[in-house]
């Protein structure tokens, strides 16, 4: 039997969803079997590989690093699950909006409501420039499910596992739709 081709992916986001990814526990045993991971922040993997069957991706797009990624996520990728309300709607990722373009945003951070070392980061090819806007994944890719929460539990994140492994789309419902 050919293993589904699994990857986790982390943007705009505080890794809470792939923790709770973690907290399948036991369960984790069982998918093993069945996925190979290919790429995640949980495994040393540099480049997002061509191929994958299935990818969760965790938080929202924030900067031009995150916007190159997604889109090479989508082209590779089958199956896209937006994995947690950042990834969904921007969620808390996305509070940084109305204060306005990114430069308010960087000097109301890094300057004003510094108590020391006042400055704004600033290193090409380390600290990524941050987009106007963030945004869901969905306002910048073809998303596939949508699995909410904030992070989506465990039991949630089971549910949905286990329907795309057996093929079927997940359509979740009730307490597994609720948001936050």
């Amino acid at each position: 039997m050919n293993k589904l081709k699994l990857a986790t992916v982390w943007l705009g986001g505080c890794s809470g969803c792939h923790m709770s990814f973690l907290d399948l526990d036991e369960w984790l045993i069982d998918l093993a079997a069945k996925v190979e991971l290919v790429y995640s922040p949980l495994a040393d993997i540099k480049e997002y590989p061509e191929g994958v069957d299935l990818v969760l991706v965790e938080g929202a797009v924030a900067n031009e690093d995150n916007l190159e990624l997604i889109k090479k996520v989508r082209d590779r990728s089958s199956i896209l699950v937006s994995f947690g309300d950042c990834a969904v709607t921007g969620n808390v990722t996305a509070m940084r909006n109305p204060v306005g373009e990114p430069e308010s945003f960087l000097q109301r951070c890094y300057l004003e409501a510094a108590d020391i070392q006042n400055q704004i980061p600033h290193e090409p090819g380390i600290v990524p420039t941050l987009l106007d806007r963030v945004l869901p994944v969905h306002h910048i890719v073809d998303v596939d499910v949508y699995l909410p929460g904030c992070p989506p539990n465990a039991d949630r994140i089971r549910a949905a596992l286990e329907m795309l492994l057996r093929g079927e789309v997940s359509r979740l419902t009730g307490e597994s739709i609720r948001f936050g």
